[in-house]
Order: structure tokens, then sequence, then C-alpha cells
């Protein structure tokens, strides 16, 4: 597994806290993805811009590389019953009204995987949790941690052969909390380039990008380029240290093809720039570029910490949303762009009524 070595720092959790009222809070996306408001910062002039996201081509150039995250949400979210624990004996009544909810995180192997299960107290070691009348049954194998779970499927063989596919007709997209509106088209929660299932959440920078636009962005002469990055508790797990450097980050899946190492290496040793689009890309190539920059198939986990102090080496230049407060996502931003000018920066997309989080606004910073 991938990980970084920890830059010194003193900087505290509540350094990275902003005020921002409810109503801010995307609950849907807008009904045009590309309408979206995107506030451009430019790190070397020191300007700061309100634009339309559409008008990002207008800061692409040619020769620059676009990194985008090819992931696809699953259905990771399933509520069943616990119907037996397992014991040594055998089988044991246990409480079969109770209802458990699993959100999957990451496929560790075959048919086991991590998972958030709630209330825990009800996903104990060697609980079975039966989902859809026996479609899908899960047992508890270990507690990693408070709510965190190693589960191991089994499906009704007879009417599903997959755990994805079992997922597909029970389980439910796994929406963030803050957002209590009803999403009827599944679908604008994943991006229109999305590939290969394996993401709790969204890599919700992306989701702002129509087909359209993204052939205005080739046509510019910018390369279009996937990498992966299946968004687990890493991505969206709070910090609660209040010194930083001690929070651990949850291992995520990535994923770079020498293909892709060669277009970005290509381009960007000719003066192009490498944009990410989103921190999950970001994250992404920061885990796969050695010290000069320079990235390197890979296939594995990676549980890389950005945060002030870190210095980049594959990434020019970002596109992201408006991220919570105190959030591991928040300090990468500030790592890129320096806090001081990200926290005024939000304090100017709160003042003009931007729309924060997933379904929210966007910002560039180059």
């Amino acid at each position: 597994m991938i990980k970084n070595e920890l830059p010194k720092t003193d900087l505290r959790l509540s350094d990275f806290f902003y005020e921002l009222p409810e109503e801010l809070i995307a609950q849907m996306p807008l009904e045009v993805r590309d309408m979206s408001r995107l506030m451009v910062i430019d790190r070397e002039k020191g300007t700061l811009e309100h634009r339309i996201f559409r008008n990002i081509i207008d800061y692409i150039r040619p020769g620059d590389t676009l990194v985008i995250n090819d992931t696809r949400v699953i259905p990771a979210r399933i509520v069943g019953t616990r119907t037996k624990k397992m014991t040594p004996e055998g089988l044991a009544d246990t409480d079969s009204t109770a209802p458990v909810e699993l959100l999957l995180l990451k496929q560790r192997e075959n048919d086991v995987w991590e998972a958030l299960a709630g209330p825990g107290k009800r996903a104990r070691v060697g609980d079975i949790i039966t989902f859809g009348d026996g479609l899908l049954c899960a047992e508890v194998l270990d507690i990693v941690e408070q709510g965190l779970r190693i589960v191991r499927f089994t499906c009704d063989k007879a009417r599903t052969t997959t755990v994805y596919d079992a997922l597909h007709t029970l389980g439910t997209m796994p929406l963030p909390p803050y957002i209590k509106e009803k999403l009827e088209d599944q679908e604008r929660y994943q991006t229109v380039y999305s590939r290969e299932e394996g993401s709790a959440a969204a890599p919700t920078a992306g989701l702002h990008f129509t087909p359209e636009l993204l052939d205005a962005v080739k046509a510019k002469g910018c390369a279009v380029v996937p990498v992966l990055l299946h968004v687990g508790l890493g991505t969206f797990r709070p910090v609660k240290e209040e010194h930083i450097e001690k929070h651990e980050m949850h291992s995520e899946y990535i994923r770079v093809t020498e293909e892709a190492c060669r277009i970005i290496n290509e381009r960007r040793a000719a003066g192009g720039r490498t944009i990410a689009v989103g921190t999950t890309s970001c994250r992404t190539l920061e885990s796969a570029a050695d010290d000069s920059g320079v990235l390197h198939p890979c296939s594995t986990d990676t549980g890389i910490f950005i945060y002030p102090g870190y210095r980049f080496k594959a990434v020019d230049a970002l596109i992201t949303n408006f991220h919570l407060p105190e959030s591991t996502l928040l300090m990468l931003v500030s790592a890129f762009a320096g806090r001081e000018r990200i926290l005024d920066a939000y304090r100017t997309a709160v003042k003009e009524r931007y729309r924060f989080f997933s379904f929210g606004d966007a910002m560039f910073i180059q």
C-alpha cells in the first residue's frame, strides 16, 4: 500500500473550520450539469474570478492533460435483518426483527468486503444478516473499529450470481447524509464517464462535465485520460484528531495504466499541465508519481494523506468542489493553493451564495 511521509505541521483541525449556512448545502443537482458556477483561482496572479463551469474551456490549453477518475458508484447501501449468529456449535437464534444497515466501502477479495454497520451492536462477529428474503446473506467476520466490519457475502445462486447483481436488486445509492432530498435520477450521482463499479461515493468534481464539454476539451488539444480510485472511507471519513497528522487515512484502491502514464508523462515533459479532476484523481496521481513527478503504472491501495506542507509532484492544476469544514478534502486543496487563500475563497463563496458539497458548485485552481 502507498503511504506518504507526513510533513510536520503545527496546524490543528480547528484551523480548517469555516462557517456555512445550511441553506447553501446543495440538495439537488442542477438540471444542466455544466451550468453550475465556477470559481477560478490563479495562484501565481493572486486573482479570483466568478464564471460558469462550461467556461472551464477558456482555461484549458493545448498540450494539457485532463485526468478523470472513471470509477462508478455502486448501490452500496443495503438494509437487512440479523437472523442467526454463528457459534462453535452451529447457528444460534437471535432477534430476527432487528434491522441492520450496511454501507459497503471496499471489496477485499472475492465476496469479502469492508462495510460500515449501523447500529453496530446489531453486527457482532458471527452474526448472519439476511437481505431480500435470502437473496443475499452476510456473515460478520471481524470488527476492525467502531462501525467498520469485515463481512463475507453469499448469494442465493438460484436468483443471482454475484454480489454486484444482488446490490442492483436490493441496494440504494449511498448519498451523503447532508442530502435530505430524494434523487429521482440515480445517474445524476454518476459522472458521464463512469465505467468501473466499486465506489461508495461519487468523485463529485466530475459531475459537472457533459459529453459535449469533454469533446470541446479534446478539440482544444487537451488529452482526457482516465485513472481509477474507488472512493471509500479514506475520502469521506471525518477527522477527529485535533493534531491533524495523527489522522489515519483508510486505504482505497487505485489503478493507473501504462498507457495513462505514457500520455501524461509525455505531455507534461513537453510543457503541458496535468489537470486533476477532483481530489480523488489528485491523490491517485500523487500516489503513482516518483519524486521527480514521473508517473509509474500501479494497481494497489493508497492511504496518501495530503495537507499543508505536502509537496505536489504530479498535479499542476485542480478542479474541485467546495468541501466540508475540517475535512481531509479541504486540507488537500489548502495544501495545493494555501490555507489562507482557500479559506478566504470559501468566505467569498458563502458571501456570493455559491452552492456547496456534492451537488454544489466548483472551483478551478491553476
